[in-house]
């Protein structure tokens, strides 16, 4: 009897490839990491410091400062 094999689902296969590290990561520029740490805290406050959002308070808050880095630019 032979064994069954498991093919790749066209769905799987990107995702593994997505889990593996980045050949040349993104450097962040210097305070970066910091400014976005405090921004996503201050918008958990103004939200009504809610459990389970931490993520889209992160996101959000790279979006204000990277908004406001590119308005520094100009």
């Amino acid at each position: 009897m032979k064994p069954k094999v498991k093919k790749q689902s066209a769905m799987t296969a990107p995702l593994r490839a997505a889990a593996r590290p980045a050949a040349n990561p993104i450097e962040l520029p210097d305070g970066m990491w910091e400014r976005i740490s405090q921004k996503a805290f201050e918008l958990w406050k103004e939200r009504g410091s809610r459990e389970g959002y931490a993520l889209q308070d992160w996101l959000d808050a790279e979006a204000v400062v990277m908004e406001e880095i590119h308005e520094a630019r100009e």
